[in-house]
């Protein structure tokens, strides 16, 4: 895929266990790009009165409203089918994104791939310090971020 001229998606979600059949997709945000243009967001979380585990709900307790709020991770996977529309996903590679997204037929491959780095439990630390960015609570944003610094980078 060439990151610079296709559609496609990137996306980062939150579960409430590493399991789909065990857990709820707490928080599904993604960004939809041609080339490294946004074109539009996609930012759901679960209901707040449907996440039991209280350190979870501490984690998706920022910016209450900017978030679509909905009953259940069927209707987050159903409206993020829609916002999806069959373009490729880069996605972070982990087991639990690959589980909660095993229903969609979209295309998948790790955003790593485009950012020179592996999958590791400080990536995020990582692609803070490489491409010199400020901390954020909505990774995908990062990754955004990132995606264009090394686009930068290889254009030199």
């Amino acid at each position: 895929m060439n990151i610079e001229k296709d559609k496609y998606i990137i996306l980062e979600l939150i579960p409430s266990h590493s399991k789909s059949e065990f857990g709820e997709i707490i928080q599904l945000q993604a960004l939809k790009l041609e080339g490294l243009k946004l074109i539009s967001r996609f930012d759901y979380r679960l209901d707040e009165n449907k996440i039991d585990n209280k350190d979870l709900k501490d984690i998706v307790s920022y910016d209450k409203e900017s978030f679509k709020y909905v009953s259940s991770s069927k209707k987050i996977l159903n409206e993020f089918k829609k916002f999806s529309d069959g373009l490729p996903l880069l996605i972070i590679d982990n087991d639990y994104t690959k589980d909660y997204l095993k229903t969609l037929t979209n295309s998948k491959e790790s955003i790593f791939k485009y950012l020179n780095l592996d999958m590791s439990d400080d990536v995020f630390s990582k692609i803070i310090s490489k491409y010199k960015l400020e901390p954020s609570n909505h990774f995908v944003d990062l990754l955004y971020e990132a995606l264009i610094k090394e686009s930068n980078n290889n254009s030199l």
